[in-house]
């Protein structure tokens, strides 16, 4: 009788552990999908702004406003998937930080007070875009770790829990553009 009540007793004990590795990947699992749709929120603010922009800048320079259109067609094709929405916004990026160099030479334009709220507006959504990709990072660490400690790393992959991708920036987002004040 003893035999089988401890028998009973383990596997009642393996069944809790189960099931409170498996919330704690579900709940991780959210978490990382929850901060990836932040990412995904501060991307359309910053998208939405750029057609306004675009009309703020078309009295002033047509190649900019050009540049500007060129992105909203770019948006049309994302499918959401991580990989593709890091490089959408991997191109916005540089993008726009080409944008802030060559308004430079519009001193017009960067005194047209709907232009510099539009410019405000996109420093804001940049900031909080970056503090979302922050917290996905975070969060898809935290992810990780649980998918790899043991004894997780036993039971995560039988219940179809992996590792998720950092969201990390282009290669060419590394450097600082050049800026040259010369007037050759």
């Amino acid at each position: 009788m003893l035999p089988l009540l401890f028998l009973v007793g383990i596997i009642i004990f393996v069944l809790i552990v189960i099931w409170s590795i498996y919330n704690g990947l579900v709940r991780a699992k959210n978490v990382v999908d929850e901060a990836f749709s932040g990412i995904d929120v501060q991307l359309k603010k910053r998208f939405e702004l750029i057609p306004n922009l675009i009309e703020a800048v078309k009295g002033y320079n047509e190649y900019e406003a050009t540049t500007l259109e060129k992105i909203v067609e770019q948006r049309a094709g994302l499918d959401g998937s991580l990989k593709e929405t890091a490089a959408f916004d991997s191109s916005i990026t540089s993008t726009l930080k080409r944008f802030r160099i060559q308004v430079e030479a519009y001193p017009d334009l960067k005194a047209n007070s709907q232009f510099l709220k539009l410019m405000d507006a996109l420093s804001t959504v940049e900031n909080e875009l970056s503090m979302a990709r922050r917290y996905f990072n975070g969060a898809t660490r935290d992810l990780n770790i649980k998918v790899d400690v043991f004894p997780n790393v036993l039971i995560a992959k039988r219940l179809g829990f992996k590792k998720t991708a950092f969201y990390e920036i282009n290669e060419n987002e590394k450097s600082a553009p050049s800026v040259s004040l010369n007037k050759d």
